[in-house]
């Protein structure tokens, strides 16, 4: 069985809700050959990165940048992964009170850096909250976790 990691910093009760959207979509009851594990960035280290087939990143955009939970995820797992996890199929979504721009190009160069493969392009949830978030983070979920089951990542 296959591994769908979400990481994913959920401080409030809206970005728990995106977190929690997520891992509803990838838990759809269609897709039934995954195995969903969710934790905190705080959590979550390079034996959960190396564990998994794809990676799905969450982040609330604090002052411009990545949360510090999920930069300190990124710190203690780098160089621990780095050799291990080339071309891993990754996403992210970033619940952003401006526009997400820095925090989107921080966790790009991480990304890149690490060598892992985008599955989409990061999807930035931007402005006063809308219900509608969690319709598309839950899509997020659903799309990493099948495209994982159908081994197209």
């Amino acid at each position: 069985m296959k591994r769908l990691l979400i990481v994913a910093h959920a401080p409030s009760p809206n970005t728990r809700r995106l977190r929690e959207a997520a891992e509803r979509g990838a838990r759809h009851p269609d897709i039934e050959a995954i195995e969903v594990v969710v934790m905190p960035p705080l959590e979550a280290g390079p034996d959960d990165v190396r564990a998994c087939d794809a990676i799905l990143l969450g982040t609330p955009e604090n002052l411009g940048y990545m949360s510090g939970a999920l930069k300190d995820f990124f710190d203690r797992s780098y160089y621990a992964v780095l050799d291990d996890t080339r071309g891993l199929p990754c996403a992210l979504f970033i619940r952003a009170g401006h526009d997400g721009t820095g925090t989107r190009r921080a966790v790009e160069g991480i990304v890149t850096g690490l060598g892992w493969k985008w599955a989409q392009a990061p999807l930035t949830l931007h402005g006063e909250w809308q219900d509608a978030f969690e319709a598309q983070v839950e899509e997020l979920g659903m799309a990493m976790a099948a495209g994982l089951e159908a081994g197209v990542l």
